[in-house]
């Protein structure tokens, strides 16, 4: 299976992965000030590579889609503060910005991704309507249309984790958001957002 985080072309990469069919997805959801908050995305496994192994594959923005296949997205009934960040009510989609060296940062986007028959003509008609990220030039394509960047707290794991996991926690009135995979987690929080 190829890396998530290859610099392909989307219809270099499409065509493999739907034929070996498609990363299981999933949606988690938390209450964060009694509002509903979701996030839902496709699960890569990638066994026997570390993180660093695959974050050398990434293209020049160091931008990754946060999952497989089709975008990655979060949904929340109500305005929130994403790791200190105001994010306000609404569907969004989620990148993760893998420097070299440093903390990663969980990136909001309003942009929902493009279908995946506008970028690959010959994809199956069950996926042509389907969004999918941004594989590579980011800021160029959707960069503008960031709504939050916040930086992400580095973790450990107990145990190698196999396929990509997203976990809300409920924290107070918040949760906690990480995502963890091969040798490491990343943690953020998530707050109601004050009223303006």
């Amino acid at each position: 299976m190829r890396s998530p985080f290859a610099p392909l072309l989307v219809f270099a990469l499409a065509a493999p992965v739907l034929a070996q069919g498609p990363a299981p997805r999933e949606t988690v959801s938390v209450a964060v000030g009694g509002k509903k908050v979701s996030i839902e995305y496709g699960r890569p496994s990638v066994k026997d590579r570390t993180f660093d192994e695959l974050a050398k594959e990434l293209p020049a923005d160091r931008m990754w889609r946060a999952g497989a296949n089709q975008v990655t997205t979060l949904t929340t009934e109500a305005d929130i503060l994403l790791g200190g960040k105001r994010v306000p009510a609404g569907k969004y989609s989620l990148y993760v910005h893998v420097p070299e060296s440093g903390d990663c940062s969980l990136a909001v986007s309003s942009d929902q991704g493009v279908a995946l028959g506008k970028i690959w003509p010959a994809a199956p008609a069950s996926q042509a309507s389907e969004p999918w990220p941004y594989l590579q030039d980011y800021d160029k394509n959707i960069g503008a249309k960031e709504v939050a960047r916040a930086p992400m707290s580095r973790g450990s794991v107990a145990a190698p984790v196999d396929v990509f996991t997203v976990t809300l926690t409920p924290a107070k009135t918040g949760a906690l958001l990480t995502l963890a995979w091969l040798d490491r987690s990343f943690t953020l929080s998530l707050a109601p957002a004050p009223a303006k």
